[in-house]
């Protein structure tokens, strides 16, 4: 599974030790399988024991991999020697480093990216495995130069045969709590299951570390509540890290520090980011930095540089005033805070096109807040599974359709100058941001002829 953005940026480190890496995966779509193959990682096309060729030192088992697969069946079958993703990192990689983790349901990857930054910026040289592809990084993993490691830590499922939460493996020494909310409804019966796996978390935390957390979100006080043997810090409001909009955007504020560190000074962030919750992923990335000793003034310096990351509100497009975006948002809450943001930002119409992908939206746990959360846009256009179409077309207003092509095609029907279009999808949605933008830039030269 070389192409999930976990797994492909292990594979990246492994490459970057000298091992001769190889991998192969069912979907293979860019930006992942570019980044691979600039690495000069070989990628092979769906799963065949003949992949086994290279007579592997180890393999390494993404957890998208399950009994009946072909090549784990053979693998098993002969005796192969493998190993779960996380444990690979944590036996060959993090075992002797200081672990900077960012955990929570929302944010991780735009939070890890802003605090590996902040550290490069400060001259540490971190290394860093990140779920997506930064833009103030060639890749989204490195070894790195120095002892502090920042990784994205995710709370779903080890393995098929680890089903404890990733982020228990990396012992991390300073964790940051971003949010937490109902999700991965394929593993989890409900919040309280997650909550156990994030207070096993925070017992592995060493009492010196510190634990970073969001003091808006009650789930997280609760998981705190049931035992925290590490210093703490809050963030956003009524936290000690607080941000004050000076734009309706947020794409400007001023960060004020703990009241009772008169060491720590305030200062002001002007960067391409928008949204209070970005806001939000910058006090706690400049709270992280702090205890590893980077200076608020530098941490603050270092984010008015960040360009956060691939396909987080990413601009594919500005085509005769019509904007195309491309984002991950793929859950009720970042969908609501994605089109919140955009909302405050422009003027034009919102067009939101949201595929429902994620296991947890096919089971159809978040049905009666998906309305709600797109309530900041003008259209709405749905990309349902076949299986869940009819009992969630009673609930969405919209085009509603299980063919990402035809819903592609309702946008461009209803398209006008000034338009913001946001592809929201955690994964390649059927290739649609390319026909889209072909057709944008098509209706460009021909309005321009």
């Amino acid at each position: 599974g070389i192409c999930g953005t976990f797994m492909g940026s292990l594979a990246v480190l492994a490459k970057e030790q000298g091992h001769r890496v190889s991998g192969c995966d069912d979907n293979v779509y860019p930006p992942m399988s570019t980044q691979l193959t600039e690495a000069g990682i070989v990628l092979d096309q769906g799963y065949c024991v003949d992949h086994f060729s290279c007579e592997p030192d180890l393999i390494v088992v993404g957890n998208a991999m399950s009994r009946s697969n072909v090549m784990v069946e053979y693998m098993l079958n002969h005796d192969l020697p493998f190993i779960s993703g996380p444990q690979f990192l944590h036996d060959y990689i993090l075992n002797d480093k200081w672990v900077i983790a960012v955990a929570g349901t929302h944010g991780k990857t735009t939070t890890a990216s802003m605090i590996a930054w902040i550290l490069e910026y400060a001259g540490l040289k971190p290394g860093f495995l990140v779920g997506g592809v930064m833009n103030n990084f060639p890749f989204s993993a490195r070894l790195g130069e120095s002892a502090f490691f920042v990784v994205e830590a995710d709370e779903y499922d080890t393995a098929f045969f680890d089903k404890r939460s990733k982020f228990i493996h990396y012992r991390p020494k300073t964790c940051v709590l971003n949010n937490l909310e109902f999700d991965h409804a394929d593993i989890f019966d409900d919040l309280a299951a997650i909550q156990r796996q994030f207070h096993h978390l925070v017992k592995i935390i060493p009492s010196l570390g510190r634990v970073i957390y969001n003091a808006q979100e009650h789930a997280l006080q609760q998981v705190l509540d049931q035992g925290c043997w590490s210093e703490q810090r809050s963030f956003g409001v009524g936290g000690q890290w607080q941000a004050a909009s000076l734009t309706p955007s947020w794409d400007r504020f001023e960060v004020t520090p703990p009241a009772d560190d008169p060491h720590l000074s305030a200062g002001v962030i002007q960067w391409s980011l928008h949204g209070e919750h970005n806001a939000h992923n910058a006090l706690a990335a400049i709270a992280a930095a702090e205890h590893v000793g980077v200076k608020p003034v530098i941490a603050i310096e270092a984010l008015n540089t960040f360009k956060s990351v691939r396909r987080r509100m990413e601009k594919v497009i500005d085509a005769n005033g019509v904007v195309l975006y491309d984002d991950f948002a793929h859950h009720p809450t970042a969908i609501a805070a994605t089109l919140s943001s955009l909302k405050r930002q422009n003027t034009g119409r919102i067009l939101a096109v949201v595929e429902l992908r994620s296991n947890t939206m096919r089971a159809g746990v978040h049905r009666d807040a998906l309305a709600h959360a797109a309530h900041d846009a003008d259209h709405v256009f749905w990309c349902v599974p076949t299986q869940i179409k009819h009992d969630m077309g009673n609930v969405l207003t919209g085009v509603c359709t299980d063919d990402a092509l035809v819903l592609a095609q309702a946008v461009i029907k209803m398209v006008q100058p000034g338009d913001q279009i946001v592809l929201m999808s955690n994964g390649s949605f059927g290739g649609i941001k390319d026909w889209l933008k072909q057709q944008l830039q098509q209706r460009d030269q021909e309005q321009q002829t």
